[in-house]
């Protein structure tokens, strides 16, 4: 697909007319074969036929083969970086036998597409590309029965290529997808599952495919929502407090008298300054001076984790196998430590941003959201107007995750447009993006294990403070468990929220580092520790697998070290091998090589597998070793990248992704397990090149000595 052909599915004329109900969007639809569907579950809708006057139960998902062959595919999940527009793609094109260039996503229009509650948790191949594969193989059955019929042949006799249906062994009878679906509508539900394809016939499915969108972005083609501009617009800048959670007592505006045209907004603790040019509503915006209300500071970086363990008291339960008191009495030795992780910042290249205008009483705008029919209901909301008055637009994203599941830009964007009634764009600063965008919780883990005379695993306790249970399913075979949950409402003097695979990064820096801990102390190499209390095969195949292709069992250069960890997140087993050099005079760590052997079920895209198992690797390079929020209350003081520094190309090293091949099985999440091990991979291989067990993250150069220092 051409770029510019990409950036028109993504950037629409702003005249565009808006609809709002589903059925009369489908009603209105041109010619062509329509297949409405369900995520997650077979729709038990009835088939349309060509009756345009039925009606039809809600949908979320429906699939478009045009009259001139091409394929439209509409949802409501968003593309972000992650690749779905291709991947979701391939699956279209595997099942209806087209080219890849042939279908258009439509993706995250809330006038066009139905409704999806966001994209976030690696949900969207496990549930969308099993459902849209059964579309497109309807899809494709409709065709060959139109095709039997034209031709004048039993549908055992044809055969699909590139959107023409052939007679088998007489070429020259064939009839176009286009040619079928002229002159036709026929709109139809999914009502079983039709066969799909197995893997020995993929002919896309499989194979490493560039994303479709690349050139539209490398180009600039692209459009990301602060790429908008409308007649009229201004651009609005925030007056903001120093402190999260103040409260606007007073506003002195008397400075804006020398910025002609600039204009004060207010509403509520909102303070605004609107220009049509960005630069004088920047400078105005500075000269308003607003007394706040500041909230009194509950703890700082240093002392959030003792402030999280004094304030919360009560636990949940989240699993739990044998006693306690029989795994202590049965372990020959027993090892307690905990583990702390401090805020991180999602810090995306694209800051939080919103354009947006009022016409005819409707709101439209472009933002950068993971959840559009989310934000769309928050907007509605917040204006107090009728659902249908509220149209987000199609865009692309540059980068969310989890950041950009909450949406206080786009309110605020809102607002001002109400009160100026103008066009409006807003785009968050770096500065305000680190102290507006919810960050990934401090947490603090108390893990104790013990083990018995033949090196297995008789005890773990799991004590989890902020950072939830996702991905702490035991996959280690120990009969005396319990992992609990520590939590309370409001506890972080900062906004916190889903960050990456949301608490698995920090579940599994512990459990691995103290499942090393505890290998090293009873003398029992760290793979082979591992291979012996590991219960789950999938686990133990992709654990066999890193350390094949990493080579466990090389020679390290002095001052090397190897580091392991293993974790489950999305329904994906993950194994991370890191190899980094540590200079024991400097405390300084350098990545030297990182191996991540996952078992992610059906690879719909190698190409893309692999580079969202890369950027996952080199973001966790970033928390595990280099990011940290300094705070003190609701004062940050990490606002810019010269004080919150995420990973260089400078300091990434070679990365290598395999994958086991399942490829007749469901496919399972790529976008986020890969992150989630890298800091207990780097922690172990810290301490494996110099003797520094580093409970804390970052592993800081400081950190590392002063562990050094205590001996």
């Amino acid at each position: 697909m051409e770029s510019d052909k990409i950036t028109q599915l993504y950037f629409s004329d702003v005249n565009m007319p808006i609809t709002y109900d589903r059925r009369k969007f489908l009603k209105k639809l041109g010619f062509g074969i329509i297949i409405v569907f369900s995520i997650g579950k077979l729709s038990l809708l009835q088939g349309w036929g060509q009756n345009d006057n039925e009606e039809i139960a809600d949908f979320n998902a429906f699939l478009r083969v045009k009259e001139d062959g091409r394929v439209d595919c509409y949802t409501g999940k968003v593309e972000m970086g992650q690749g779905i527009i291709t991947s979701l793609a391939q699956a279209i094109a595997e099942e209806l036998e087209v080219p890849i260039s042939s279908v258009d996503m439509i993706m995250g229009d809330t006038d066009l597409c139905p409704y999806d509650a966001g994209t976030w948790g690696s949900l969207t191949t496990r549930f969308t590309d099993p459902v849209l594969r059964a579309a497109a193989a309807e899809a494709r059955e409709i065709l060959i029965d139109l095709a039997a019929e034209q031709l004048g042949v039993p549908d055992t006799m044809l055969e699909v290529v590139d959107g023409v249906v052939f007679v088998k062994n007489e070429l020259s009878k064939k009839i176009t997808y286009a040619e079928l679906t002229k002159g036709k509508k026929i709109v139809q539900s999914l009502k079983k599952k039709p066969e799909i394809k197995k893997s020995k016939d993929f002919e896309i499915v499989g194979k490493p495919i560039i994303s479709i969108d690349a050139e539209a972005k490398v180009t600039g083609k692209a459009k990301y929502s602060a790429d908008i501009k409308l007649p009229n617009m201004v651009y609005a800048t925030m007056v903001r407090p120093n402190v999260y959670g103040s409260k606007k007592i007073l506003v002195d505006s008397s400075g804006l008298s020398v910025f002609e045209g600039a204009e004060l907004l207010e509403e509520g603790d909102l303070v605004a300054v609107v220009h049509a040019d960005p630069e004088i509503a920047n400078k105005a915006a500075k000269k308003v001076k607003v007394t706040w209300e500041e909230p009194a500071a509950k703890a700082d970086n240093e002392t959030i984790f003792q402030y999280l363990d004094d304030h919360i008291q009560e636990s949940k339960v989240f699993e739990e196998g044998g006693s306690l008191d029989k795994g202590r009495a049965s372990s020959m030795k027993i090892f307690e430590a905990n583990y702390y992780d401090g805020y991180k910042a999602h810090a995306p290249i694209e800051t939080h941003s919103a354009t947006c205008y009022f016409k005819e009483g409707v709101l439209i705008m472009w933002v950068s959201s993971q959840t559009p029919f989310g934000t769309r209901e928050e907007l509605s909301k917040a204006l107090d107007m009728p659902l249908e008055k509220v149209h987000i637009k199609q865009i692309f994203i540059g980068g969310g995750f989890g950041g950009k599941v909450y949406n206080q830009q786009a309110v605020e964007a809102a607002k001002i447009a109400k009160l100026c009634g103008k066009p409006v764009q807003l785009v968050w600063s770096r500065s305000e993006e680190f102290m507006y965008d919810r960050f990934r919780p401090a947490a603090l883990i108390k893990t104790a294990s013990g083990v018995d005379n033949n090196g297995k695993l008789t005890l773990w306790e799991f004590d989890i403070y902020c950072a939830g249970t996702r991905g702490t399913k035991l996959f280690y075979n120990i009969p005396n468990n319990r992992t609990r949950m520590f939590n309370k409402d409001d506890i972080h003097p900062l906004g916190t929220g889903a960050w990456r695979a949301p608490g698995n990064n920090t579940t599994t820096f512990a459990r691995e580092s103290h499942i090393d801990a505890t290998a090293h102390a009873v003398g029992i190499d760290a793979l082979e520790f591992r291979l012996n209390n590991l219960k789950n095969e999938n686990m133990i195949a992709t654990l066999k697998l890193a350390a094949e292709t990493f080579g466990w069992d090389s020679e390290k250069a002095k001052g090397h070290g190897y580091g392991i960890a293993l974790g489950e997140d999305a329904g994906t087993s993950v194994a991370i091998i890191a190899e980094v050099y540590v200079d024991k005079n400097t405390g300084e760590v350098e990545p030297i090589r990182v191996v991540c052997a996952q078992d992610m079920g059906q690879v719909v895209n190698l190409h893309g597998a692999k580079l969202q198992a890369e950027g996952g690797i080199t973001m966790g390079l970033g928390y595990a070793l280099y990011e940290e929020i300094v705070f003190d209350g609701g004062m940050v003081k990490s606002r810019r990248f010269n004080s919150y520094e995420i990973t260089r190309f400078s300091k990434t090293p070679k990365i290598e992704c395999v994958f086991i091949d399942k490829m007749d099985s469901k496919p399972q999440g790529g976008g986020e397990p890969a992150i989630i091990c890298v800091g207990g991979a780097i922690a172990n291989a810290v301490f494996d090149a110099c003797g520094a067990r580093v409970n804390r993250m970052p592993i800081t150069p400081n950190r590392i000595l002063e562990v050094l220092k205590k001996g």
